[in-house]
């Protein structure tokens, strides 16, 4: 996982995703920097969250990428350049 925020510029973190777990009415989502810096970030989503999450991902390309089985077997996706 990549990902970017604009308070840290142009950098960019590579991330794995650790664990998710429920507490109250809330939905924790762990996740883990690797590069260039080692952090452990928190988010929460409510069911709110995750209905707009879900609603979100309804959209064709979105399904059609979920659905191609060389996305689930390419080992190193090449890099998504500027997102």
């Amino acid at each position: 996982m990549l990902m970017r925020s604009t308070g840290l510029g142009k950098t960019e973190l590579v991330a794995e995703i650790h664990d998710c777990r429920a507490q109250g009415d809330h939905l924790i989502l762990l996740v883990n920097t690797t590069e260039p810096v080692k952090w452990k970030v928190r988010c929460t989503m409510t069911a709110r969250d995750m209905i707009k999450l879900f609603t979100t991902c309804l959209k064709w390309p979105v399904i059609k990428f979920i659905l191609n089985p060389f996305n689930w077997l390419n080992k190193k996706p090449a890099h998504p350049g500027e997102f």
